[in-house]
């Protein structure tokens, strides 16, 4: 079966090590993965032998997103149901990982976007490396920032969650620690001798699993020129009340101060779609409000309307431009 090879399982004494395995597609997840996915989190959590589930990337990416051009194909040819499928299946994926009652490691050592962000974010533990890249990109999709990050987003600090989720910002293993996304940060080069560490855990107690990734973990430097760093504007403009107001707001700072990032991000704003970004901007501040389960139901209704066209054609109109995407 595809999905047996496109999810690759070890069983190793008490632990899991899942692999997603499709590197020259960046590992995007399709309906089988998930699938799989799903079916592997569900059966290692009635077995009682299954102490720990390990899930990595192999190649450069974790995983880059959902493979959503079949999805648009549907929504092209009037199937929208069949993608919605697609989405419920995702949703629900996600959703046990929220609630897992064993330690999930996720090893984001290198693209995690999208798709992929729900499958880690959402899990106890997630170990950022030198190589990995953070973004959620949907509002240059015609899309929102969905699988969950409404919930996960609007826990970040301060206005931190608009600014990523509405810029599609691309954060680094130090950016993600810093702002709580990743849980530790572990040298690539340590990775092999972490995962035969872990592989020795007997339990399903988190604090076993945190004591042996505090031995590894390091406490990376934030770049000169972080985002980060930049949370006193961020807070003044992101928490304003309208993607208007939040466009004004940063267009004032750069008049009072000229200053790339702030030029760049208005850029990222005004390139995004206009509807995504009002969509995106209402479901996050509503995830602040509501548990990752209420976050995850919305999220589903809300990407329903997005493919039937009730809210706009941007993401099939944005997707359809690259034909190439449309193939696989």
């Amino acid at each position: 079966m595809a999905s047996q090879s496109q999810v690759l399982v070890e069983e190793k004494s008490s632990v899991r090590i899942l692999t997603l395995n499709r590197p020259k597609q960046l590992n995007a997840l399709c309906f089988n993965m998930i699938s799989r996915l799903l079916q592997l989190f569900l059966a290692y959590e009635e077995d009682p032998s299954v102490k720990l589930v390990i899930l990595k990337g192999q190649g450069r990416a974790f995983c880059a997103g959902g493979d959503v051009p079949p999805v648009v194909n549907n929504i092209v040819q009037g199937k929208w149901r069949l993608g919605a499928d697609f989405f419920r299946d995702q949703y629900t994926l996600n959703y046990v990982m929220a609630t897992y009652s064993k330690p999930q490691v996720s090893i984001l050592n290198g693209i995690v976007m999208g798709a992929g962000a729900g499958v880690s974010i959402h899990g106890r533990f997630r170990i950022a490396t030198e190589n990995t890249v953070f973004a959620m990109p949907e509002t240059a999709l015609g899309l929102f920032p969905d699988v969950g990050a409404s919930y996960f987003l609007s826990r970040l600090p301060g206005f931190f969650g608009e600014y990523v989720g509405l810029t599609g910002a691309r954060l680094d293993g130090a950016e993600m620690l810093a702002c709580g996304l990743a849980t530790h940060f572990v040298l690539s080069s340590s990775l092999d001798a972490l995962e035969a560490d872990l592989c020795k855990v007997g339990s399903s107690d988190p604090s076993f699993v945190s004591t042996i990734l505090d031995a590894y973990t390091h406490h990376p430097y934030l770049k000169q020129k972080s985002a980060y760093y930049r949370l006193d504007v961020i807070d003044r403009c992101f928490s304003r009340r309208t993607v208007e107001e939040i466009i004004s707001a940063l267009e004032r700072e750069a008049t009072q101060e000229p200053d790339d990032w702030i030029l760049t991000t208005i850029r990222a704003l005004k390139k995004s779609s206009p509807s995504s970004l009002k969509i995106s901007l209402r479901s996050i501040r509503e995830g602040r409000l509501q548990g990752v389960g209420q976050c995850l139901i919305r999220e589903y209704r809300m990407v329903c309307h997005v493919m039937k066209g009730d809210l706009s054609k941007d993401l099939v109109e944005v997707l359809s431009a690259f034909p190439v995407v449309l193939s696989s």
